[in-house]
């Protein structure tokens, strides 16, 4: 019985509960940011003058993105209109103290399968580097794994996207491998860098985010350290 039981071909554990929850269109309050239903009215003149202001950090903005640089506010008005109902992606808004400073979205959203993607990040050059990506990104994780039930997040970007990369690793995701010529963007080849975090991680990546948001700003350790306990 027991050499019969060894030659069974292996199989995956069984998964209890049933589909997640799509995301809503609510608001995200957080201590630096919350995130909200995109707004095109509002939001298309501030973002278009603060990401195309000339600096070299907003040329390089738009290098890895299906869409812009935008000509004017009214074509980042026109984007924003095409993408505002969406539901899958579902955009939001990052707004800081001073208003929009960014566009993130809920993507790939497979319920049945409890996987959700977060993606089409990104921030006008004078909110990078400051707590607004960080903060965003717990935000919707938290959402994710908490309230909508997910048991893997995805974190996907241009392979040749270091920077991006960089994030992906800073913030607790796991790099899986690259898609060869999984897409064709603005004409050009893409190969995808895939990452992920599971339920299994989460609480360790939400305990790290916690303490690094809530450090002053001069004294915060890095977040993989704070991850290691």
């Amino acid at each position: 019985m027991l050499a019969a039981m060894s030659d069974e071909p292996p199989i995956g554990d069984p998964v209890e509960g049933g589909a997640a929850r799509r995301p809503g269109r609510g608001v995200r309050q957080g201590r630096y940011v919350s995130l909200s239903p995109v707004d095109p009215q509002g939001d298309a003149e501030p973002l278009w003058r603060a990401a195309h202001d000339g600096s070299p950090a907003a040329a390089q903005l738009w290098r890895y993105l299906a869409y812009g640089p935008f000509a004017d506010a009214a074509s980042q008005r026109e984007w924003l209109d095409s993408i505002a109902s969406s539901e899958d992606p579902l955009f939001l808004t990052v707004r800081g103290s001073g208003g929009p400073i960014g566009v993130v979205s809920f993507m790939s959203v497979e319920p049945a399968m409890r996987r959700i993607e977060l993606g089409h990040i990104w921030y006008v050059p004078s909110a990078q580097r400051t707590e607004a990506n960080t903060e965003t990104v717990s935000l919707m994780l938290r959402e994710a794994f908490e309230e909508l039930g997910n048991r893997r997040v995805e974190w996907k970007c241009d392979a040749l996207n270091a920077r991006s990369r960089t994030a992906a690793l800073r913030l607790g995701f796991t790099f899986e491998g690259v898609f060869r010529q999984h897409m064709i963007v603005k004409g050009r080849n893409r190969d995808t860098a895939w990452y992920s975090m599971t339920d299994g991680e989460w609480p360790a990546a939400r305990a790290a985010f916690e303490r690094w948001l809530e450090a002053p700003a001069g004294s915060r350790r890095s977040l993989a350290s704070l991850r290691e306990g």
